[in-house]
This record gives C-alpha cells, structure tokens and sequence, in this order.
C-alpha cells in the first residue's frame, strides 16, 4: 500500500506519544480545526475507562473478537499495550485514503512502526511532555491508574522516547494551543508540498506557457 506521491490518495499521518502526555487530547482538537482530516479510531480489548465512549475514543471489543481479527490479518497495525491489546483496522485506514481524505492515527511506537514499514509517505510526528517530571505528575494526577502501573507507564516512557529520531516532526505538548497550533502547521506544510499538488502545479504553470 502507498499514498506517496501526487496522486488523489490521502495524507497520513502518525502521531506517537508516552502515555500521559496527552497525544489523545491535542488530535481530537487538530481534527476539528483542520478540514478533511479524519481520526481513526483504534480498536482495543481493554474496558472503556470511566467517560470514554464505544465509536468515540475507541471501538471497544473483547479479545477473543480482537484476536480473531489478528487471525484474518485486518490490522494495519496492532500491539500489545500493558496487557491490553490495540490495533488499526486495515479497511478502514485504506478506504479513507483511498477517498482522498487525510487520516491521523494516534497510536504507540509498536504500532508506529508497523504502519511505516507498511505505508510509504507516512508523516510521523511525536508529542513529548516537557519534562519526565511533568508526565510523572500528569498520570499520577488523572487517578486513572493504581501506583504500580502508574510506575510502569513510566518505565516504558523512557524507552519509547528512545524512538523520537525515527519521526519527522516533534511537538512539545506544554501549552494546549500552542501544541494543536504546531500540529496544525504540520498538516498545512505537508498537504502543500509540491509533490502532493503536482497535478495542479502543472495545470498553472501551463497558463504561463507561450502559445
């Protein structure tokens, strides 16, 4: 599969964050400022926490159904999270592309991986929180979590910061604003590239010419 180039398939775009900087939060407000670009939605085998929504935040399934999709291949991408399962549909991801519509998939470094072996042209970009210190009190302030998985999360984060190099762009999730603002910019750079306005390029150019 590839949408790289100037043809009429969509951007797509992969944002990857350590838990609790709030990668979640900054997409759900880039989607609704930036026309034609879609969100999809991970399906996970984990319960919904208290506020989230079936469709909305996730598409909540149990693991036998997450496995069997495993099975029949119709994850882009999937991992294994704290024991809780997550993957991107491949349909689902393909069609909106395919529809010429920009999707951003929020999702781990696992899964980031995945997808980027898998889809030339992908834009990665990856959110960082300010500081170690200031994730420490993010997660510990949502009361999400108990204490030793919130220790956890945190072990991981040092390891999936590791992985910022494999991105194009980095954003530092401060500032709400400020943050959706730069993702924001993102998006506008890379739908103006000229390889992805050839097409028009040329026709323009083409009024220029001599007749």
């Amino acid at each position: 599969m590839s949408n790289e180039g100037a043809g009429p398939g969509g951007l797509l775009f992969v944002v990857s964050a350590p838990s609790g900087t709030g990668k979640t939060t900054v997409v759900e407000r880039l989607v609704e400022i930036c026309p034609n670009l879609h969100r999809s939605r991970s399906y996970t085998s984990r319960p919904p926490r208290p506020g989230e929504a079936d469709g909305v935040d996730y598409n909540f399934i149990s693991r036998s159904a997450f496995e069997a999709m495993v099975a029949r291949e119709e994850f882009l991408e999937w991992a294994d999270v704290f024991g809780n399962l997550y993957g991107t549909a491949r349909r689902d991801t393909e069609a909106a592309l395919a529809a010429g519509r920009d999707v951003v998939l929020v999702i781990g470094v696992q899964g980031a991986h995945q997808v980027r072996g898998r889809v030339s042209g992908t834009v990665g970009i990856f959110v960082l929180p300010p500081s170690f210190q200031a994730l420490e009190t993010r997660l510990r302030g949502r009361c999400q979590d108990e204490p030793a998985a919130i220790s956890r999360r945190l072990e991981t984060a040092r390891s999936e910061v590791s992985a910022v190099d494999a991105y194009e762009y980095v954003v530092v999730n401060d500032t709400l604003d400020q943050c959706v603002a730069e993702l924001a910019a993102i998006v506008t750079a890379e739908r103006a590239r000229r390889t992805r306005r050839q097409r028009e390029v040329n026709g323009i150019v083409k009024t220029f010419e001599e007749r």
